[in-house]
């Protein structure tokens, strides 16, 4: 039937059905008109094209009367095409609404994507006139109401969360659970209850949003399998849906939070898909390049902070709404509970350099509904200034590289490492005590999805990334690893017995440690990607977790580990610790032992030879008196030989009891008598002080 278009409203930015039809609304500043592109159910036949008839501002926008949920659509935006100057319109290609709550599939490589003739000697200054629409994915008008009932979201204090860093697919797939790979595996009864069981309060799902397989890789027979390259900031990635609807996340949303588990996002909000000037046409760079993209002095290429092409122009009032206007939609439509933000040095960056109260952190931290979510930067990226731990504001929380190569530095008996434990132990306050930040705002981790995963991280001296297909030059070449003396796997009893003690030490330091911990999925059952730290592109056995091949040992002690920080306060403070006296009874706060009994002196800490941190933990000085919930810890970490440690004498009344031992993971609570230690090598002992 032929539809008629009528006025609509500018406001209501992307297609929205308001009962009996959908309005349609689309930024570009530059664009001179814009085609609405309606097709029939399969996607395959353009049925209607209708020009938007209004512009109020910058926004074109126009009613459909008739139209419902589930109708195709896509834009045709016209232009100049002028590359030289920065526009790049071309109404041969099919656009995707930036808007659009779902999408019908991704993108199939053909050079009718490209804006130009791929091939021409002159690349992108040729004007390509062959229609992408049957390359294209569609848009999908939705209708995103969702029943959630009793619904609540668990708001997990900073202090009380525990991470989990899990991918949607990999975690599922050969879990033996219903529609693996999906958002309903990840909501399926044994992987809830194996995050309960665990005592994880929060999965922060690897980038969900629907994303690009780029061609190169495709080529390659590999896939874009992390998920570093967005298409759509609205939809959900089809790949992840079993019957397409994106009501499928909406449950895995609900029961999640029916078991107290938050939901993170891993969102890249820096770039796109569509990369450099050499990119395809699908979505941003066709409906206005100059002003969704950071553009060089010469607007022909782009200014490329992220080292994938393209930047964000984040000071585009326009491009920034609709970043917030995302990541409201994921809060307030989908329920999660907060957000990792992708190279976020990059969306604090504007022409005079990196500014942690510019226009994107001022906005979120002024938002109701963004500042009171979770909010994970990683604080750094390629650009000028890009290294920026530390540096962002309240309320953000920050990956701590640092963290993660301090600790593992130190298991690795790296030259004079125990300082730079101590440091990373209570909180890294050097990078994050200013600004009214809190201890919590270190998000501490051992291993990420990039990197050596934990079993590798103690199995290879170097990586092994050849089935990348790029010689072994991609990925980190220095992770602090260590393979206990056999490259790769190894039967040898001596060899699997170091390693699983080392992992188990690895852990322990991890959530016996001041700050937010994160546990990457896999780590506490020793999944092993056979030495590949950089598996981006590993859609296989190699990045799934083979459930069926558990470490139950490992298991077992990371579980006992997240307990006991559990029922210890003193091990999830919010207040920094820094040796000053608690006006409660005149003790310091931490207290740093030297085996013999006696304070560590900075002698002591430039002994070459040390090999052992000894620490003392009460309430951090200046914790109301409420907060104030039990007296004392004493942790000893130990990367050499066996030592006998002289304990503080405990108050009358009281006794030092040995809860956790990782060189004997099983052992039952040990009350030590005659205030001596004796601390096996290679451990690490976790004391509380309990009545006599």
């Amino acid at each position: 039937m032929n539809l008629t278009i009528e006025c609509g409203r500018h406001d209501r930015i992307g297609a929205t059905f308001d009962g009996d039809g959908v309005n349609f609304a689309l930024f570009s500043e530059h664009a001179t008109a814009v085609d609405l592109c309606l097709f029939s159910p399969d996607g395959q036949r353009e049925t209607q094209r209708l020009r938007l008839p209004e512009r109020t501002g910058y926004v074109w926008h126009g009613r459909v009367p008739g139209l419902f949920p589930g109708q195709l659509y896509g834009y045709r935006v016209h232009g100049p095409y002028k590359p030289e100057e920065g526009h790049r319109f071309n109404a041969n290609k099919l656009l995707i609404d930036p808007y659009a709550k779902r999408l019908t599939g991704h993108p199939r490589w053909s050079d009718a994507l490209f804006g130009y003739n791929a091939g021409a000697k002159s690349l992108d200054l040729t004007f390509s006139t062959r229609d992408s629409a049957r390359f294209m994915p569609k848009c999908v008008v939705e209708d995103p109401s969702f029943y959630w009932g009793n619904d609540r979201p668990p708001v997990i204090p900073a202090n009380e969360s525990v991470i989990y860093e899990a991918h949607v697919k990999g975690l599922t797939q050969m879990a033996g659970v219903p529609h693996p790979g999906s958002f309903l595996g990840v909501a399926s009864d044994r992987m809830v209850d194996h995050l309960v069981d665990l005592g994880i309060t929060a999965i922060e799902l690897l980038p969900v949003q629907s994303f690009l397989n780029d061609r190169w890789l495709i080529e390659k027979k590999l896939t874009n399998y992390w998920g570093y390259q967005t298409l759509g900031f609205f939809a959900p990635d089809p790949r992840y849906l079993v019957n397409g609807q994106i009501n499928e996340f909406q449950h895995m949303v609900a029961r999640l939070h029916a078991a107290g588990i938050e939901v993170i996002l891993d969102v890249v909000y820096n770039h796109t898909c569509e990369g450099s000037e050499l990119g395809p046409t699908l979505s941003f760079r066709g409906i206005d390049n100059r002003s969704y993209y950071r553009l060089a002095p010469d607007p022909r290429h782009y200014i490329n902070d992220t080292g994938c092409g393209n930047t964000v122009n984040m000071d585009h009032p326009m491009v920034l709404r609709m970043v917030i206007d995302s990541l409201r939609y994921w809060v307030e439509v989908m329920h999660v509970d907060g957000f990792r933000f992708d190279l976020a040095s990059t969306l604090a960056r504007d022409e005079s350099g990196f500014q942690p109260n510019g226009n994107f952190f001022a906005a979120i931290r002024q938002d109701p509904v963004l500042n009171r979510v979770k909010l994970i930067a990683e604080p750094w990226d390629i650009g000028p200034g890009g290294y920026q731990l530390g540096a962002f504001p309240h309320p953000f929380h920050e990956w701590n590289d640092k963290y993660r190569d301090g600790v593992r530095r130190f298991w690795r008996r790296d030259p004079r490492p125990a300082p730079e434990l101590a440091a990373r132990l209570t909180g890294s306050a050097m990078q994050f005590d200013h600004s009214g930040r809190g201890a919590t705002a270190s998000v501490n981790f051992i291993a990420a999805h990039d990197g050596f995963n934990l079993m590798d991280m103690v199995s290879y001296s170097k990586k092994e990334n050849s089935a990348n297909g790029e010689d072994n030059r991609d990925g980190h070449s220095e992770n602090f690893s260590d393979n206990m003396g056999v490259e790769g796997p190894s039967n040898e009893p001596q060899i699997v017995q170091a390693r699983a003690l080392r992992r188990r030490n690895l852990m322990a330091t991890l959530l016996l440690s001041q700050g937010t911990p994160m546990i990457l999925a896999g780590d506490e059952i020793g999944h092993t990607q056979q030495g590949n730290n950089n598996a981006y592109c590993q859609d296989n056995e190699l990045t799934w977790l083979d459930w069926s091949d558990m470490d139950l040992d490992m298991l077992a002690f990371t579980k006992r580990l997240i307990a006991f920080r559990k029922a210890h306060p003193i091990l999830r403070q919010k207040l920094f610790l820094h040796s000053k006296a608690r006006t409660s009874d005149g003790k310091a706060d931490v207290l740093w032992w030297h085996r013999e009994g006696r304070r560590m002196t900075p002698a002591d800490w430039e002994d070459p030879a040390l090999a052992h941190v000894c620490v003392e933990l009460r309430t951090a000085s200046g914790t109301p008196a409420y907060a104030d919930l039990e007296e004392a810890l004493f942790l000893v970490f130990n990367a050499g030989d066996q030592v006998e440690v002289t304990l503080t004498p405990a108050p009358d009344g009281k006794v030092w009891s040995r809860r956790i031992n990782s060189f004997n993971p099983k052992a039952p609570a040990e009350r030590i008598a005659f205030g001596k230690l004796i601390v096996p090598g290679h451990s690490v002992s976790a004391l509380v002080l309990e009545d006599a």
